[in-house]
């Protein structure tokens, strides 16, 4: 392996062109999302709700009744909460 000042030029490089394709496959995957958010609008949804849905969905349980609460609780002080 070819090295330059400390550095393995060839692992470098191959670590480099790896980030390089995960960024290409992220931005079609973000591009992908977007088209079903898209898909989903035209069909009625309403997308800040679902990406809420999504949002919550990646959090335990615990969590998403801890976040419940606080908002709740924020809710009653500002004077919206539900009667």
């Amino acid at each position: 392996m070819a090295q330059t000042g400390g550095v393995a030029r060839d692992q470098l490089k191959s670590i480099v062109e790896r980030i390089e394709r995960l960024e290409e496959e992220k931005a079609a995957l973000a591009g992908d999302i977007r088209e079903v958010y898209a898909e989903a609008k035209g069909n009625g949804y309403d997308v800040k709700a679902l990406r809420r849905v999504v949002r919550e969905r990646k959090l335990d349980r615990a969590e998403f009744q801890e976040q419940e609460a606080i908002i709740d609780l924020y809710r009653s002080a500002l004077g919206l909460a539900a009667d």
